[in-house]
């Protein structure tokens, strides 16, 4: 469903990232972790199209994606959850969702939103600076959902989120893909988040990735080494 190759991504003169590659089929979930400073976040920013691709290429269910606007990746099934969430905090609950629905024929919000985070329906009429930041990044991912998309990408969702709304993520996470059957990316640094969630983890370290191992092959040992100062 996703398929990365060799991508290069450039700030100015200096090159982020070094000849990424890597797959996700439909309805797998791939975890990406690494330390701060590794190229997790420039990686997610040049999939969706918010940092230009130096070289490589990007497909989406077969599609070349490379040369796209950001819009454009949207339109073709890319959806991205940003770190830090960046939802609208002015705008409620439920006008946040539907910002996501600007290009929607049909600009009701689908059912199964609620389903997965009934905290929104709860607070739906409520401003989104109000929420908590594990409601806001429950806010950004069904904000992200609503486009209806074939690759979620989310950048560290648990940053700064309590390690009861980090479960909640996860299994909202897991429910999703059992819906919804799509591929998932995410990038983390928080383990046991991944292992819960991920069937493969990669490892960033300088803008290459450095390991890859399936979960049942999953050494917890030599990732914290990876991860750790």
């Amino acid at each position: 469903m996703l398929k990365v190759q060799n991508l290069h991504v450039s700030y100015g003169q200096s090159e982020a990232l070094h000849g990424i590659s890597f797959s996700a089929g439909k309805n797998e979930t791939i975890a990406i972790m690494g330390r701060n400073g590794m190229g997790k976040t420039t990686l997610f920013k040049s999939l969706i199209g918010m940092l230009p691709i130096k070289s490589g290429s990007l497909t989406v269910d077969g599609r070349e994606l490379t040369a796209l606007e950001s819009y454009q990746r949207v339109a073709h099934g890319v959806a991205f959850v940003p770190q830090g969430r960046l939802i609208f905090p002015t705008l409620t609950v439920l006008e946040n969702i539907q910002t996501g629905l600007e290009n929607s024929r049909d600009q009701r919000v689908p059912d199964d939103i609620y389903a997965l985070f009934p905290v929104l329906w709860d607070m739906r009429e409520r401003k989104g600076g109000n929420l908590s930041g594990g409601q806001q990044q429950q806010l950004a991912i069904a904000r992200a959902l609503v486009t209806n998309p074939k690759v979620l990408l989310l950048d560290e969702p648990t940053e700064g989120i309590q390690p009861s709304i980090i479960k909640d993520i996860a299994k909202a996470l897991k429910e999703i893909r059992k819906l919804r059957e799509i591929t998932i990316v995410v990038s983390e640094q928080v383990l046991a988040f991944a292992l819960d969630v991920a069937d493969r983890l990669l490892v960033m370290e300088g803008g290459h990735l450095v390991h890859e191992s399936a979960r049942k092959d999953i050494d917890p040992g030599r990732i914290k080494q990876y991860l750790s100062i």
